[in-house]
């Protein structure tokens, strides 16, 4: 995801993490592919998760920013608020994701928010619009993740 110093997590999170000697920026990251693309979030709570991507580097051959991206990035941002709602007991793992592309971004950067649709005890919902610097919405998406029990050898946990 690049870089991760900029994240602001709730302290109660950052504290809750850090007794369980877990990396938070590590933990809450797209891994090798978010970092290839550029990802970076900036704020993360269950209730909201705000994060950009450069379209540079990430478009299809057309130039256009590239349908598969958006959900890379949509997907990052609703896994991180599936991961903080379910907490550090639980891991958030997707399994339905729907991309609607409403228009074409050649430059810049584009920002996802992430926010809830349902939070329940098994699965999480979560709307993410990307919107283009210009404010003008370029995808919406809709991820839903299975809260599973964190088992020895999950990520950090």
């Amino acid at each position: 995801m690049g870089e991760q110093t900029a994240v602001k997590f709730p302290q109660e999170v950052i504290d809750e993490y850090a007794a369980l000697g877990v990396d938070l920026p590590a933990l809450f990251s797209a891994g090798d592919l978010g970092t290839r693309m550029g990802i970076r979030i900036v704020e993360a709570s269950a209730e909201r998760v705000v994060g950009t991507m450069p379209v540079e580097g990430n478009t299809q051959p057309y130039g256009l920013l590239h349908g598969g991206a958006s959900a890379v990035l949509a997907e990052t941002l609703g896994s991180v608020g599936s991961m903080l709602h379910g907490g550090s007991t639980k891991i958030a793992v997707g399994v339905d994701l729907n991309c609607t592309h409403h228009r074409g971004a050649r430059s810049g950067l584009v920002t996802g928010v992430a926010t809830p649709v349902h939070r329940g005890r098994s699965t999480a919902t979560y709307e993410v619009v990307i919107t283009d610097e210009q404010d003008k919405r370029v995808c919406t998406a809709r991820l839903t993740c299975l809260l599973r029990d964190a088992r020895p050898g999950d990520t950090g946990v």
